[in-house]
């Protein structure tokens, strides 16, 4: 297969041109038609955890049992994370037909349909396209369905549908002949301008403009220069780099090559969390086997470029997402942030120019390349130009993974996702992890563009979406996302390092219910509250780097469109979502409870009073909220408000 690939494919991969026989073998790779049937699963970090290795292992099982003659490919995720496990089949005259959540259990009836022909339509989930094959009766088309109708899928074209383990599949696909063409065509300074022309914005929060970045790393005079591809995903709920990896690593790999031409580098560097145990091992093979067949390493495709791409795991730190602390991450030392400027386009990794760029801004530029600057320019709004990927999950109906165009409704993500769970009320989506904003109902029809968005004082963040219904308590949340702030703090500034601290004691203080109601209790936590807009304000204007500058943001942004569960926390004591314990008011049901005294007999603080045989009830003033009666009780008979 690699001489294939080195002998074949590859001399003529910027054109296309192809003898007929080598076009029917890369068709073969495509699977547009089969001529054994072909069972697929998706394999990614999401999938593991619904359990996709099991249900791969009954797929090989049944196929052995059945002496069944069929291919079985490992694909990635279609973003569907609410219905993995996914598999599908194709048979040969037909169409690949989806199903959702196949549980081992279920591969052995699915599979006996799929296979003979006999699939009920309320089994499969939707079946893709073809003009030249017999599709399914009562079975929906992929770009039917909402979830699919609704995206712009571009970087998300191939997740699901190939191989991530096979460079043949990407190359049969279209992968790589950017590459070609580039470097038979293009100079450094050409791919430069075409990227500043597309208008492509980094996607990992900053959203400056890329080609600016590169043109100034490019205009360092030096005899070396890096690239770095920061796929060191750390937003508590994202997961939008993972899957793009994981789902077609192939496409990553051929953007940070080109990339690397475009600002002069010969030496490129992916940095990333050392747990992500199969991201790792999907990069790690994507780029041997682009060595293996010559699209790595020296005098690429004849070219006289070369490039070298190395692997760096790290030990998973969130200020890391800073480019100094990461780029001191990788040089082994401790990853803090210094000062700038100088900027790492100017002394960067080893004090050489560095460039960094995350996943998602270097998947981007296969496609520039293809269809030009002009193309990628036209997609998009006035200033936000192409796609963005989004993970959406908290309280949604559905967890997935979207790519939609700039300049639609941030309402589109929240659809994607199904709204809330059934029997919820939406109170909000909260955009952009630790440092973002929660955006109310009323704010929903906000275009999702960088500049417009700002604007408004709301940041998009790189691209992690939790949706929030009215069992979500603001005060917790925003405590969380400081407890996470503080934990990660690097602790170099005192603003960040202390007011981090002192923000969460503040808000761990009004979640939980005084100890004494003598003095001025209410007035003091009033005063904490007050406080914390004024230690917010401190912190965004002194701290050093973008952890302790952006920390306070939800916080602030809480406290303007939630004031009132604030208030309510801190005058009456109460959290509408019973969510803080040292809130919560316990009662017992007289009609429930049968006197069995086993609640009153583990109650720490001596609460619970009656006698045997009768109902029982709670002194409210000696209730701690701790819950343990209502653990305890067999009958039901405890609840709180």
């Amino acid at each position: 297969m690699v001489s294939f690939i080195k002998d074949e494919v590859i001399p003529n991969l910027h054109t296309g041109n192809w003898n007929d026989e080598i076009k029917e073998r890369l068709d073969s790779f495509r699977r547009e038609s089969v001529r054994q049937p072909v069972v697929y699963v998706g394999i990614t970090t999401s999938s593991i955890v619904a359990g996709a290795i099991n249900t791969r292992e009954a797929i090989e099982q049944y196929l052995d049992d059945n002496a069944v003659d069929a291919d079985l490919v490992c694909v990635g995720s279609h973003g569907l994370c609410s219905h993995e496990p996914i598999v599908e089949v194709q048979i040969p005259g037909k169409t690949r037909v989806a199903f959702g959540n196949v549980t081992p259990d279920r591969v052995s009836t699915l599979l006996d349909a799929a296979i003979n022909g006999f699939v009920q339509p309320e089994q499969a989930m939707f079946q893709y396209y073809s003009d030249i094959l017999e599709p399914w009766v009562g079975i929906p088309f992929m770009q039917d369905l909402p979830f699919f109708k609704n995206q712009k899928r571009i970087l998300l074209k191939n997740a699901g549908v190939i191989s991530p383990d096979s460079i043949v599949d990407y190359i049969a696909l279209g992968g790589f002949r950017a590459l070609a063409t580039t470097l038979r065509k293009y100079t450094f300074d050409d791919v430069c301008r075409m990227v500043e022309e597309s208008g492509l914005r980094g996607r990992g929060g900053g959203a400056y403009p890329t080609g600016t970045k590169w043109r100034n790393a490019l205009q360092v005079a030096t005899t070396e220069r890096y690239l770095i591809c920061n796929a060191d995903e750390s937003d508590p709920g994202g997961f939008m780099d993972r899957l793009l990896v994981e789902s077609d690593p192939f496409r990553v790999v051929e953007g940070i090559v080109l990339s690397a031409y475009a600002i002069g580098a010969n030496r490129a560097i992916v940095y990333i969390r050392n747990r992500y145990n199969l991201t790792v091992e999907r990069i790690k093979n994507a780029i041997d086997q682009a060595y293996e067949v010559g699209l790595l390493g020296f005098d690429i495709l004849g070219s006289g470029y070369s490039l070298d791409i190395e692997i760096r795991q790290g030990p998973g730190a969130y200020v890391c997402g800073e480019e100094t602390a990461l780029i001191k991450s990788i040089e082994g030392k401790r990853g803090m942030p210094s000062i700038k400027p100088p900027f790492p386009t100017e002394w960067g990794f080893n004090g050489k120019p560095t460039v960094i760029n995350n996943v998602e801004t270097l998947a981007n530029i296969p496609d520039i390349i293809l269809n030009g600057a002009e193309w990628y320019s036209s997609i998009g709004s006035q200033t936000s130009k192409g796609t963005k990927i989004f993970s959406v999950n908290g309280n949604a109906a559905q967890t997935c993974l979207v790519e939609v165009d700039f300049g639609k409704p941030l309402s589109t993500l929240l659809d994607l996702a199904g709204g809330v769970k059934e029997g919820r009320e939406f109170k909000a989506l909260h955009l952009g992890g630790p440092s973002g904003m929660s955006i109310t109902k009323d704010e929903l029809g906000y275009p999702i563009d960088f500049d417009e968005l700002r604007e408004k004082g709301i940041t998009l963040g790189s691209g992690s979406v939790q949706v929030l219904d009215n069992t979500v308590c603001m005060v917790d949340l925003v405590k969380y996302f400081m407890h996470f702030i503080r934990n990660e703090s690097c602790g170099k500034c005192i603003p960040c390092r202390e007011g981090s601290n002192r923000m969460y004691q503040i808000l761990d203080n009004i979640s939980k219910r005084p100890v004494s109601n003598e003095g001025h209790t209410t007035l003091e936590r009033f005063k904490g509250v007050i406080q914390l807009e004024t230690l917010a304000e401190v912190m965004r204007d002194t701290s050093l780097c973008g952890l302790g500058q952006t920390a306070s943001r939800p916080l602030l942004k809480a406290l303007k469109s939630f004031r009132d569960e604030f208030e309510e926390h801190i005058f009456d004591r109460k959290c509408r979502a019973s969510v803080c314990r040292d809130l919560r008011t316990f009662y017992i049901d007289v009609d429930k409870c049968t006197g069995c005294t086993a609640c009153a007999k583990k109650c720490p603080t001596n609460a619970i009073f009656g006698t045997p045989r009768t109902p029982y009830f709670i002194v409210e003033e000696r209730c701690i909220g701790c819950g343990i009666c209502q653990e305890t009780c067999k009958f039901s008979a405890v609840y709180f408000k």
